[in-house]
C-alpha cells in the first residue's frame, strides 16, 4: 500500500515528516511524495529516506491513501486513483458542500476534524494539536505587537508594570495561551462557561473569573455551549469591564458547527487603552470580537486587531510533526501488514469516514 503526500497549496505545512516514515513502513506502507513537499517545512526531500519522489500528478494517480493537510481542489480530485482513500480536513461542519461533493465524484474520504474527541483518540486530534500551537503563537504575536512589556521590571529608570493578558476560553488553545503568558511575566485573567476548566487555569497560574449561571455540558466534546442571552449578557458586562483595563486579550470561544459567539463589542474595543492588542482564533468562524475580519489586523482607535484562525501555520516544522503523529496513529487504528481494515464498528473510524456510503 502507498501513502501519498503531496506539497500544500498556500500552507507552509506538510502532512508527513520524515521521522514518521519508518513507522509507517512497520505498518507494511511506502510513502511516495511530490518534490519539494515538506520545503516549507523546512524538510527537504533527502530527508524522507525510503520515500519515492515523483512529480504532483504521479503521486496522485498512483497513492492508495493521500494524505494532505487541507483538502486537494476538486479538479484534482479527477486524478485521484478511483479506489484511493483522501485523508484531510474536511472540515464538514463549516463547509456544507464538502460530503456531497465527495459522493458526488465517488471519493472515499476520512476526515481528521471528525475524529471523536475522547481520551481514546487523544493522539489523533488534530484540532487539539493545532488549538496548542495557536494559542502559544497568540501570546508570541501578540506580545511582538504590544508596545510595552508583559514582565512587572524594576530599573534604575522606574518601575515597569506587568502588562494584563484576558483569555475568553479556556480550551486546548486558551490553556496554551495562559502558560505562555504566564511564563512571559503577565497577569493573567481567564473566562469560561465551563467551571470544570477552573483548575485548570489556576494550576496554570491564571485567575478564573466567574459568571453565574453558566450552562455547562461536559459532553460537548471540548467544545464551549451555546449559552442564553441572560447569561450572555452578563458575561458581555463582566468582559467588558475587565477588557477595558487589559493590555491584550486572546479569544478562543467557538461552538462546533455554529457562528462564534461575540464575546468583545465594538463599545468594549472603543473604551480600551491605545496599543493594546486583540488576537481573534475564532475569527474563521465569525469573530469573537464584534470588529474581527478574518485573515486582516485592523486597527481601531489604536487598538490593533488580528483576525486568524490559522496561527499553527506560522509554526510549520512542530505542526507537521504533530499532524504527522496524529494521521500516523489514525492509520494504525485501520491498516494491518499493508492493507486496509476499516472497522466501521470502531467510534473512531465510524466518526472520521465522511462518505461512509462509499465504503459498504
Amino acid at each position: 500500500m502507498k501513502v501519498g503526500i503531496v506539497k500544500e497549496s498556500r500552507d507552509p505545512r506538510v502532512a508527513i515528516v520524515p521521522d514518521t516514515l519508518s513507522k509507517l513502513s512497520a505498518l507494511g506502507v511506502s510513502v511516495i511524495m511530490e518534490a519539494g513537499a515538506g520545503d516549507e517545512s523546512f524538510f527537504s526531500d533527502n530527508d524522507y529516506v525510503g520515500a519515492t519522489v515523483l512529480n504532483r500528478d504521479e503521486v496522485l494517480k498512483q497513492a492508495d491513501i493521500i494524505v494532505t493537510f487541507n483538502p486537494l481542489s476538486q479538479e484534482e480530485w479527477k486524478l485521484v486513483n478511483q479506489n484511493a482513500i483522501m485523508i484531510s480536513q474536511f472540515a464538514p461542519f463549516a463547509d456544507a458542500e464538502a460530503v456531497p461533493n465527495l459522493l458526488k465524484e465517488g471519493k472515499k474520504a476520512f476526515s481528521m476534524d471528525m475524529i471523536p474527541r475522547t481520551t481514546l483518540a487523544q493522539s489523533m486530534d488534530v484540532l487539539s494539536s493545532m488549538a496548542s500551537i495557536a494559542g502559544y503563537q497568540a501570546v508570541l504575536v501578540a506580545a511582538a505587537k504590544l508596545p510595552r512589556y508583559l514582565p512587572m521590571l524594576i530599573t534604575a529608570a522606574g518601575s515597569i508594570k506587568p502588562s494584563k493578558v484576558l483569555i475568553l476560553g479556556a480550551g486546548v488553545a486558551g490553556l496554551q495561551a495562559i502558560a505562555t503568558a504566564k511564563r512571559l511575566g503577565a497577569i493573567v485573567e481567564v473566562f469560561d462557561t465551563r467551571m470544570a476548566v477552573k483548575e485548570e487555569v489556576q494550576s496554570l497560574g491564571g485567575k478564573f473569573i466567574e459568571v453565574e449561571g453558566a450552562k455547562d455540558d461536559k459532553s460537548a466534546g471540548g467544545y464551549a455551549v451555546e449559552q442564553t442571552e441572560e447569561f450572555l449578557a452578563r458575561q458581555r458586562a463582566e468582559v467588558q469591564a475587565r477588557a477595558v483595563k487589559s493590555d491584550i486579550i486572546i479569544t478562543t470561544a467557538q461552538v462546533r458547527g455554529r457562528k462564534a459567539p461575540i464575546l468583545l463589542e465594538k463599545e468594549t474595543v472603543n473604551q480600551m487603552r491605545a496599543g493594546s492588542v486583540i488576537i481573534d482564533l475564532a475569527s474563521s468562524t465569525g469573530g469573537n470580537c464584534e470588529l474581527s475580519k478574518d485573515n486582516e489586523t485592523i486597527v481601531v482607535n489604536g487598538v490593533t486587531i488580528i483576525g486568524n484562525s490559522q496561527l499553527a501555520a506560522q509554526m510549520p516544522q512542530d505542526a507537521s510533526f504533530l499532524y504527522s503523529n496524529n494521521v500516523l496513529n489514525f492509520l494504525k487504528t485501520m491498516v494491518r501488514e499493508g492493507t486496509l481494515h476499516a472497522d466501521f464498528n470502531n467510534e473512531i473510524i465510524k466518526g472520521a469516514c465522511i462518505t461512509p456510503e462509499l465504503f459498504a
